[in-house]
């Protein structure tokens, strides 16, 4: 597994709790690009039916996130990074059924407060 930044250090926010920023890297991303096959549709159908949470979908957008965010993670970490700030995932549909999952922010070299 390559190295990567500790998820502890990603935040959402502009800083990172207990931490000072030094050193700025800039934006950082990382990118997956799902599908929906013919059976995970098929079950998809079926639960609608039922109602309630989709699990199949549920289950492949939180993959599609992670994978991205882990991406993001590695992507950082080969600049040097050792956090992540502002981070974000957005997501756009590029085909039927296809849609792409990005995890970005700005990859930040961080200290412990004193």
């Amino acid at each position: 597994m390559a190295h990567t930044v500790p998820h502890h250090q990603v935040s959402t926010g502009n800083d990172i709790p207990g931490c000072r920023i030094v050193r700025s890297f800039g934006i950082v991303r990382g990118i997956t690009v799902r599908s929906r096959s013919v059976v995970g549709n098929l079950g998809a159908a079926l639960q609608t039916i039922v109602g309630g949470n989709i699990s199949i979908y549920t289950e492949l957008c939180e993959k599609a996130r992670e994978e991205a965010f882990e991406l993001m993670l590695q992507h950082a970490a080969a600049m040097g990074a050792n956090g992540v700030v502002a981070m974000r995932y957005d997501a756009n549909e590029v085909a039927q059924g296809v849609t792409e999952v990005l995890a970005y922010g700005t990859a930040v070299q961080v200290e412990a407060s004193t």
